[in-house]
């Protein structure tokens, strides 16, 4: 079924049966506000303002609830709107008063204490996180919903007999328009045309129907007679230019990330830095690797980014941190799969600071040589993935890198087998080498094969760092726009792999978690 070009005199507009892949999924979520003190505090009202702003802007006031009399475990009823994005850090505050008087303005109010979190714990957490809001004032829950909207996905199967003929050698290439009535919404109007390799497709006909015919499925009822409006008027004996009858029709409710992630699915989050000797003397202020004792260098700028946000989808919070590209202890042997914290048997580190702190280490004790492999790294991520495939689990592999890759063959036909795993890989370049290679990769424009095997999936997305310094090198960076663009891809590849093995979306867990004990 081909989807032709709107016709801007037509009352009718165009049904988007199969809407392109987004970049950008923005939601908006349903921010539910419970306070549940387990130690006893002296108080009559409560009221409860919140702020949200994106990370590096300041905080401003969002909203507030309404005022519960008398009560130590106010459920508010008022609840807040946000738009949320996977991609973006929304940082949110949540201030609790005990109201004494009818004045709006909280300064004269008795202020107990306040919350901090970002949208993304929130989303993130299996169990609805408890933010300690002073030291006898208990815990505030935060529960967030998607707002509801129709999800139905409906798929049609169509045969058609005896259309007209348009093409003076061989039978015609028939494809279907849909178009919707802007009128009552629940019209539909499908033209039939004769496909031309010129796009001067010829009209064969057109036929009227609704979604509530269409849902009957395969009957006498949606069996359509096509007709062309000029040969009725011009001939008395016509009837129609074919049929079109309806095959099969079947409606499916369309999952999205936001299912996976309350449904319970954890993103597995793995970082893989380049230890080759093309990134200079980590002891000279020229190096990407220099650890300057002012200011972050190109490599921990990137995990910042990435792993600031990512890391509110993990919930222990351990990422295995890995390097390649070095000689490393005791026997001076070069590794592309070696672990920054120094334990082969668990290279895991704690948040995203101990991977910092396990990659300034490393720089102390390897020596940076080379070749530039990926497909180690890659691998490593890989035999991972492949232990948890029913979606309970997605892997999310980041590979800051600075030079042109040394294993192309290898790298291409690691990423082409990690297509059918849990598993996206995201690579940063730094510094200012061309990257050419690493655009083939991504495979954007052609997807990436390797020994004739096409990738099942488009699982890698490549980003330079140099695009998101304001003003040149050390002039600044945008973190909030790196992190976007990097991320940007990953629901959609997370919901590719989950539409692909028909894996859906678990049951939310309840919503209301037992009260801590006091």
């Amino acid at each position: 079924m081909l989807l032709g070009p709107h016709v801007a005199e037509s009352p009718y507009s165009h049904i988007l049966m199969s809407p392109a892949p987004c970049s950008h999924i923005l939601m908006s979520l349903c921010l539910h506000v419970t306070v549940s003190p387990y130690l006893y505090v002296s108080m009559s009202t409560f009221s409860c303002p919140t702020a949200s702003m994106p990370l590096s802007h300041p905080l401003s006031h969002f909203g507030r609830t309404e005022v519960i009399d008398n009560c130590l475990n106010p459920d508010f009823l008022h609840k807040f709107v946000l738009d949320y994005c996977f991609e973006e850090r929304k940082n949110l505050r949540f201030d609790l008063y005990d109201v004494d008087s009818k004045t709006p303005d909280l300064s004269k109010h008795d202020f107990l204490g306040q919350a901090f979190c970002t949208l993304g714990e929130i989303v993130g957490s299996a169990v609805p996180p408890f933010g300690i809001l002073g030291k006898k004032c208990g815990t505030i829950i935060l529960l967030a919903e998607e707002l509801g909207n129709c999800r139905d996905v409906a798929t049609l199967q169509f045969c058609a007999n005896k259309l007209d003929k348009k093409d003076f050698f061989g039978k015609s290439d028939p494809f279907m328009v849909f178009y919707r009535s802007n009128e009552d919404g629940t019209a539909i109007k499908v033209e039939v045309y004769d496909w031309d390799r010129d796009g001067s497709h010829d009209f064969i006909g057109e036929f009227t129907t609704s979604y509530r015919e269409l849902a009957q499925g395969q009957s006498h009822l949606n069996v359509y007679e096509v007709v062309n409006p000029r040969k009725k008027m011009k001939k008395k004996k016509y009837l129609n230019s074919g049929t079109v009858t309806l095959l099969s029709f079947t409606v499916e409710a369309e999952h999205t990330f936001l299912d996976y992630i309350r449904g319970g699915t954890q993103l597995n989050f793995t970082v893989a830095i380049d230890f080759t000797a093309s990134n200079g003397n980590p002891s000279q202020p020229t190096s990407l690797h220099y650890l300057s004792p002012f200011q972050l260098n190109a490599y921990s700028l990137a995990l910042r980014a990435v792993g600031d946000i990512i890391q509110d989808y993990d919930s222990d919070k351990m990422f295995p941190a890995l390097g390649f590209g070095a000689k490393v202890p005791p026997d001076g042997h070069v590794s592309h799969e070696f672990p920054l914290n120094g334990d082969a048997s668990n290279p895991a580190c704690h948040g995203i600071a101990g991977v910092l702190e396990a990659y300034q280490r490393s720089l102390r004790r390897v020596q940076l040589y080379g070749p530039t492999n990926f497909a180690p790294v890659v691998n490593h991520v890989a035999r991972s993935a492949a232990t948890v495939l029913d979606g309970s689990q997605y892997f999310v592999l980041l590979i800051i890198t600075d030079g042109v890759i040394s294993d192309m063959a290898q790298t291409k036909e690691a990423i082409v087998n990690a297509a059918k795993l849990p598993m996206s890989i995201i690579i940063v370049g730094v510094g200012q080498a061309e990257f050419d290679a690493m655009v083939e990769l991504d495979g954007d424009d052609i997807r990436i094969s390797s020994r004739g095997k096409v990738a099942e999936r488009d699982i890698v997305q490549f980003v330079p760092f140099r695009d998101y310094m304001s003003g040149g090198p050390g002039a600044g960076l945008s973190m909030a726009g790196l992190a976007r663009e990097v991320l940007a891809e990953i629901p959609d590849q997370l919901l590719s792999y989950m539409k692909a093995r028909g894996i859906k979306p678990p049951p939310i867990p309840p919503m209301f978690p037992e009260t801590p004990p006091p």
